[in-house]
C-alpha cells in the first residue's frame, strides 16, 4: 500500500479476523492491495464494540467496492 499522502479508505467491516483476511486476500487476488486496521486487540468480544475495517487506497476505492459487490452476489 503506498503510504506517500496516500489516503486509505475503508471499503468493509467485519467482527471476526479471519473474514478481514479473506477479504484482502480476495482485493489483493484482483490486483488491489488493501490492508486490516483495528484489529489488534487480544480480546475479540471487543470487536463488536470497535470493528475491523479493510481499507485500500482512495484510488482504488471504486474498483474494490466493484469487486466486493460481485463477491457478494455470487454467494
Amino acid at each position: 500500500m503506498k503510504t506517500d499522502s496516500q489516503q486509505f479508505k475503508t471499503v468493509a467491516l467485519f467482527t471476526e479476523r479471519l473474514k478481514a483476511d479473506m477479504c484482502v486476500a480476495l482485493l489483493g487476488d484482483n490486483g488491489i492491495p488493501a490492508g486490516v486496521f483495528g484489529a489488534d486487540s487480544s480480546y475479540p468480544s471487543l470487536a463488536l464494540a470497535r470493528p475491523i475495517e479493510v481499507k485500500v487506497n482512495e484510488d482504488d476505492y471504486e474498483a474494490a467496492m466493484s469487486i466486493l459487490a460481485a463477491a457478494d452476489k455470487a454467494e
